[in-house]
């Protein structure tokens, strides 16, 4: 879920309203409320499906640095928050085609949590940006320690169509389809699996998941390599207007060939999402 609180930081910052041409001359504060119907890491999803509402506020100084909050409250597990995050960030505009961003995250989850990326409460991002004549590039490169460690590559190509306005031209409509093939290693799973087992012992359901272990203890080498996890399809429709921007979307994920067996091997999301900047 760090890498979906990046990705939404950044899209904070880039969607098409018109307060994003003073971004650089004023300080600006963005408030976000998103809600999906399963929670992601990178395309992944569990066995158990897993809704959740994000809360989620920015500030960005014109300098290009950032520093953001957030926390996620799953609807199905838990009374509690299930995950808080803390970031900060800088971005730089070299041209009008191309930026990069390098930003940091600093994620609590509480004890036992659900999450596949509970074992990464850490996460180091550098994104590059290129606009081309026909579509927009973003190549992410994540760092994500703890518990664990695990390095994540997406590379994610989008083209905005604009549909036209609703009741006026204040009121603009376009969707962003988008493609996405991410890469990385597992480590965290490994964690997750352990978690799991202890819930579901606590639970009276047996066992729960066992990690196959080499006779040396070491760590499965499966989890070292960096696989393809998962390609991304995403559609959001989106109205803008001065200030705010209202979204649907719709997601399809499927995993790659070497994912976990345990993990849902195709999986649909669909989101709602509300930004506001001050």
């Amino acid at each position: 879920m760090k890498f979906r609180l990046l990705l939404i930081l950044s899209m904070m910052v880039a969607i098409k309203v018109q307060a994003q041409q003073d971004s650089l001359k004023k300080t600006t504060f963005t408030l976000a409320t998103i809600y999906s119907s399963n929670i992601s890491y990178y395309g992944q999803v569990t066995n158990e499906k897993l809704p959740y509402i994000l809360a989620n506020a920015t500030v960005r100084f014109p300098v290009g640095i950032y520093i953001a909050a957030g926390s996620y409250k799953l609807f199905n597990y838990g009374s509690g928050l299930s995950e808080i995050d803390l970031g900060i960030g800088y971005d730089r505009d070299f041209s009008d085609r191309f930026n990069m961003g390098i930003s940091y995250t600093r994620s609590f989850f509480p004890v036992n949590s659900p999450l596949l990326q509970a074992a990464n409460e850490n996460n180091i991002n550098l994104a590059i940006n290129y606009s081309w004549k026909w579509f927009k590039s973003n190549l992410s490169t994540n760092y994500a320690f703890g518990t664990q460690n695990d390095i994540f590559i997406s590379l994610n190509n989008s083209k905005e169509i604009s549909l036209g306005t609703l009741f006026n031209e204040q009121n603009l409509i376009f969707i962003e389809p988008a493609i996405e093939l991410t890469a990385g290693t597992q480590h965290f799973y490994e964690t997750y699996v352990i978690e799991k087992g202890k819930r579901d012992q606590a639970n009276g359901k047996g066992k729960g998941l066992q990690i196959p272990q080499n006779p040396d203890r070491t760590v499965n080498t499966t989890y070292n390599d960096i696989n393809l996890m998962s390609y991304n399809f995403k559609m959001p429709l989106s109205l803008s207007r001065k200030s705010y921007i209202a979204e649907i979307s719709y997601q399809l994920s499927v995993l790659g060939p070497k994912a976990q067996a345990e993990l849902k091997h195709q999986q649909s999301f669909l989101g709602l999402a509300f930004y506001y900047q001050f």
